[in-house]
């Protein structure tokens, strides 16, 4: 009797603690901020890129899983592609008035209701962190979806 409660608490220790691990994380604006850029030359683009640095705290989230609440930019509605940003729009990145850390590209898992400017919106998905393609942005969220 002994061992068999035993062994159910220690199920029951390993499966919770696989249901926290699965659990996403919440990051904020500020958690994406532990980057810096450097200005390389880029001869194909004829124009200096801004290529970037992420530190070690979002480094620990690359491939996991998150929560991220912000802004909406519809890019290209038809594509099904939206940007996440820390600001409206009249204050965004694409405005000059923040960084390249203050937008994340949003990658549905599937066809996404149609967001306007600005909703504001909390989105799960698993962080990618872009420091090679100048055609995406530094973040992504694949697969993700809206939290209600």
């Amino acid at each position: 009797m002994l061992n068999r409660i035993v062994i159910l608490i220690f199920i029951a220790i390993v499966s919770s603690s696989f249901k926290v691990a699965d659990a996403p994380q919440k990051i904020t604006w500020e958690t994406l901020r532990d980057v810096s850029f450097k200005k390389k030359w880029d001869a194909a683009q004829g124009m200096f890129i801004l290529y970037p640095s992420f530190g070690p705290k979002i480094s620990a989230l690359k491939g996991k899983d998150v929560l991220l609440t912000g802004y909406m930019i519809p890019v290209d509605i038809d594509a099904n592609y939206y940007v996440l940003s820390a600001n409206p729009f009249a204050a965004c990145f694409f405005c000059g008035q923040s960084g390249p850390e203050s937008v994340a590209s949003i990658k549905f898992k599937k066809v996404a209701k149609r967001y306007n400017t600005d909703d504001r919106v909390t989105i799960k998905g698993t962080l990618r962190l872009n420091a090679d393609d100048i055609n995406e942005l530094n973040y992504i969220l694949e697969n993700a979806e809206a939290v209600l």
